[in-house]
């Protein structure tokens, strides 16, 4: 499709240099399905480490268990549904690009807009959280934690400047460093299960309380946040779409394979953690695991402080590879000029280093300036819930309105699948709104903003040859031939 000014579905294309997409390259076949697994499962093992458990101060036992189950049935439906779509429409966009072909220029860009909040504000939040693993190990007598998350921020967004193969590497080994400390933890855990220690939360008087549910079925809406948090981005690995092997086949296996593994790790913290040193105790935790361990084997533990410091691997997985997920989902809107153009530049390692540096810089801010890992938590989880509920539209309406679009990889149970997802989607925004309004209405508060860019400015300056809108624009001529 070529360049050019013209108007079409409500946005105004104009024409770029020869060089624009040249400048714009990442590196193709730097991953293939199994590093892709590894980043599926590196976006979201911190979530194993710390922030879920804030959900039994919220639900009890049984309320984040409930939570758990219904997030985790949503995730997967969901993982089945983008397997789909990112084999059929395999470019960096993921989500803005899905959307953007089922829902339109406006749909794409809230969808897009959507993961970026949720993907440059999730890595300050683990900051806070790697504040607190180092503060518990002791390394540093520093009165405040922000050298910690500013010498995080360097060494992470250096090694993505690097280059996207030794970067995705990195990570994977990072991330096994994690799956032992989580194996470590099983070991020495499960031996001192108490069923009972599950429940020690003591009921209230809220409708619906019992000993499994202390706060009441108000308590399992509050934990539906905290349930998140045990698969959070995990649908982000579609953003490695252009950088695949061969992304139609790899980027099924390599997704759905990753959920498999975390369904795995959330059921073993979920009742293992909780079950060894108590519901009430782990409520309020900074870092679970170790402190877990720690109660049963005493404050010398040797086998507490590994998991203690492979604890700080998985936090860093997920650090490290969340700021992956957010450069390439900035690199795509501005590519296509839904955000300033010159952040979708690539250097000569085919990296979008400002696409890096400047959510970082964001993110440093946020994470020093708050200090406040729960309130960073639950901006993400509304950024990202919002993109579910769009992400799973577009695939039910791509499948009635697209029959024959070529989907090398088919969602088991179709549209069905993609609607349960889609209700629980809905459901997860609502319960944003009564964990944490002031979260909510701070994400809101941005997203009403970028529309508002959106509508009076860029969506009369959008560029018709980046991949996302020719996909569209294909989309388009389809119809009318037929």
């Amino acid at each position: 499709m070529a360049d050019g000014k013209h108007h079409v579905q409500g946005v105004d294309y104009e024409k770029v240099a020869d060089d624009y997409l040249a400048k714009r390259q990442l590196k193709r076949g730097a991953a293939g399905w199994i590093l892709l697994a590894g980043l599926g499962v590196s976006y979201v093992i911190s979530g194993d480490f710390s922030g879920w458990n804030l959900g039994l101060a919220e639900g009890g036992w049984g309320g984040l268990l409930i939570a758990t189950v219904l997030m985790g049935v949503m995730y997967l439906f969901m993982v089945f549904g983008l397997a789909e779509l990112a084999s059929a429409l395999p470019v960096a966009g993921a989500g803005y690009g899905f959307a953007r072909r089922a829902l339109g220029p406006l749909g794409g860009f809230a969808t897009g807009m959507a993961i970026l909040i949720e993907y440059a504000i999730a890595p300050a939040a683990i900051a806070t959280f790697i504040g607190g693993y180092i503060e518990a190990l002791g390394w540093f007598d520093l009165k405040n934690d922000w050298p910690i998350y500013l010498a995080a921020y360097v060494v992470f967004v250096g090694l993505h400047l690097w280059g996207v193969g030794e970067a995705l590497r990195v990570m994977f080994v990072i991330t096994g460093i994690a799956v032992v400390g989580l194996a470590a933890f099983v070991a020495g855990a499960v031996g001192h299960f108490d069923a009972g220690r599950l429940t020690d939360i003591p009921a209230g008087s809220a409708a619906g309380a019992s000993d499994l549910l202390p706060f009441g079925y108000a308590g399992v809406v509050g934990a539906l946040v905290y349930g998140i948090w045990f698969f959070l981005a995990i649908e982000g690995v579609p953003l490695a779409a252009e950088e695949a092997r061969d992304p139609k086949r790899d980027m099924p296996r390599g997704i759905i394979a990753a959920m498999l593994v975390l369904i795995v790790t959330a059921v073993l913290m979920l009742v293992l953690v909780p079950g060894t040193a108590g519901s009430k105790a782990m409520s309020a935790s900074g870092n679970p695991l170790p402190e877990a361990l720690r109660a049963v084997l005493g404050n010398g533990s040797l086998l507490a402080d590994f998991v203690n410091v492979v604890g700080l691997a998985g936090l860093v997985a997920s650090f490290f590879s969340i700021i992956y997920a957010y450069s390439r989902q900035l690199f795509a809107l501005s590519r296509a000029g839904y955000l300033p153009r010159w952040l979708s530049v690539t250097g000569t390692r085919k990296t979008p280093f400002l696409a890096l540096i400047v959510p970082g810089t964001v993110g440093f801010l946020l994470a020093a300036v708050t200090k406040d890992g729960a309130l960073l938590i639950n901006i993400a989880v509304f950024g990202a819930t919002v993109s579910y509920v769009l992400m799973m539209l577009s695939h039910i309406v791509l499948r009635r309105r697209e029959p024959d679009l070529e989907r090398p990889y088919r969602t088991p149970g179709g549209v069905v699948t993609t609607g349960i997802a889609f209700v629980l989607a809905c459901a997860a925004v609502v319960a944003t709104f009564f964990v944490d309004e002031k979260a909510a209405g701070i994400t809101a508060g941005v997203f009403v903003l970028a529309l508002a860019y959106f509508w009076f400015y860029s969506r009369h300056h959008l560029v018709a040859s980046a991949p996302e809108e020719e996909f569209a624009a294909i989309e388009k001529a389809e119809a009318e031939l037929a």
